[in-house]
């Protein structure tokens, strides 16, 4: 079949990651014409291959004389997606014991890797991590109800997903439920126009043990979708059910919601999961780069870690570029083309450090960085000094110790000199401009 040859030929080209993940989940529908009509294991998924592999596939379309064919994504065919027959079971096929509840489970596509096992832990999000297990766990550490918010692409979706796969794991015939706000309001929507409001009440408040909406932000202004969505998580948090909620902000923060709703989402542990530090970002880093099939040492993880800051889709992105150009060259990766990537796709092109910034202030007060280092106490001295202490402490991720050893001091003078500084901004308004002015200069370096 042309579509197994098109498929054989993917796999040479693309990373066995790549190919797992996007390619071998399509399904050949039908050649019609000069339409090949293949499908996704839901719209989302066929969306994302279509914008990111339409391209390579059309060219394997070309190798194998299929030069003018187009490339149809589809719904799978009702007899692959058709609901299960209500007729007697045939030998052969699964029956359920007496009294056991139907799994009637509904979710999102889950994705392959998002699980527990690779999802990296820090002191950023250590806390709903362990939150997540508690739930699966149900064990009661947590109480009915989780609250997780953070910014975009710092991992919510990877722990909810990792939920969804723990819980069929250890327990298949869990009723779980886990779907988007909008997906939400959307049903409820159906259920008003179809007049079926009944059953989608019931799906939610008798058959469901677990229940995962994400972005509950997005429900602001809408009311009617808040009143239900309260009344369900009444009845699941009472029923001892559970209940994971995601935001991309916290609930104090939350406009357009109604309080009632809010503190009901609130009724149970509330954390928020923050951007990664330098040691958790070394560690994705060397994680993602494996699973990219990327060998970078040290000091390339090093630099990638330092310099990509804030979500780890930034870090993917930048490991898709590394490895991209890698090819190009030979499959040979060095500093100089890790700066490139660094520079041109995530759009930095150094990282803020102490050193950087005491040669910026010993311009400002005209003394050289090496009377900064010096044991000189003299107030024309101590009080650059303190200042670049204290504007290296704000803008880099360099500890104490770290920030110390650039000008020749321990820890406790760092700390110290923070306070004095602090202490100044407060009293005196012209060392608040000044830092003002150097705060500038400090964020055009």
């Amino acid at each position: 079949m042309v579509w197994t040859k098109i498929k054989e030929s993917l796999k040479e080209t693309l990373a066995d990651n790549v190919f797992q993940l996007w390619i071998d989940p399509l399904q050949f529908e039908q050649l019609q014409g000069d339409r090949l009509y293949l499908s996704g294991p839901d719209r989302y998924f066929s969306a994302y291959v279509k914008q990111n592999f339409s391209s390579v596939i059309e060219d394997k379309l070309q190798e194998n004389g299929l030069e003018s064919t187009k490339i149809i994504f589809c719904e799978k065919s009702r007899e692959q997606v058709s609901a299960p027959s209500t007729r007697k079971s045939v030998p052969g096929t699964q029956m359920r014991l007496p009294r056991v509840p139907e799994n009637n489970s509904k979710f999102r596509a889950l994705h392959p890797r998002y699980t527990f096992d690779e999802f990296m832990v820090g002191d950023c999000n250590i806390l709903a991590e362990s939150a997540c297990r508690s739930m699966v766990a149900e064990d009661g550490l947590v109480g009915p109800c989780l609250y997780i918010n953070s910014g975009t692409g710092l991992g919510k979706s990877h722990l909810t997903n990792a939920v969804a796969h723990q819980v069929f794991t250890e327990s298949p015939m869990t009723r779980l439920h886990y779907l988007t706000a909008k997906q939400f309001a959307a049903e409820m929507i159906r259920g008003i126009q179809t007049k079926t409001m009944d059953d989608f009440k019931r799906k939610y408040q008798e058959k469901c043990d677990i229940l995962l909406v994400e972005d509950v932000h997005s429900l602001t202004g809408k009311k009617k979708t808040q009143e239900e969505l309260n009344d369900i998580l009444d009845t699941l948090i009472k029923s001892g059910k559970r209940v994971i909620l995601t935001s991309k902000t916290t609930p104090g923060d939350l406009i357009g919601i109604d309080s009632e709703f809010c503190s009901r989402m609130t009724s149970g542990l509330v954390t928020t999961m923050k951007a990664p530090d330098v040691k958790t970002r070394y560690r994705i880093v060397e994680k993602k780069a494996l699973q990219q099939q990327l060998i970078l040492d040290e000091e390339l993880v090093g630099y990638l870690a330092s310099h990509v800051r804030g979500d780890v889709r930034k870090i993917e992105s930048a490991l898709i570029a590394v490895r991209a150009r890698a090819r190009l060259a030979g499959g040979h990766v060095d500093l100089d083309l890790v700066r490139e990537v660094v520079a041109s796709v995530v759009g930095v092109s150094q990282i803020l450090t102490a050193t950087m910034i005491s040669e910026l202030v010993s311009g400002q007060f005209n003394v050289s960085v090496k009377e900064l280092q010096s044991k000189s106490r003299k107030k024309a001295i101590t009080t650059p000094r303190q200042i670049a202490m204290y504007l290296a402490r704000k803008y880099t991720e360099e500890s104490l110790a770290d920030i110390g050893k650039a000008f020749n001091r321990d820890h406790s003078t760092v700390l110290h000199s923070i306070k004095v500084v602090s202490k100044k901004l407060v009293r005196d308004t012209s060392v608040n401009a000044q830092l003002e002015i150097l705060s500038n200069k400090v964020k055009q370096l």
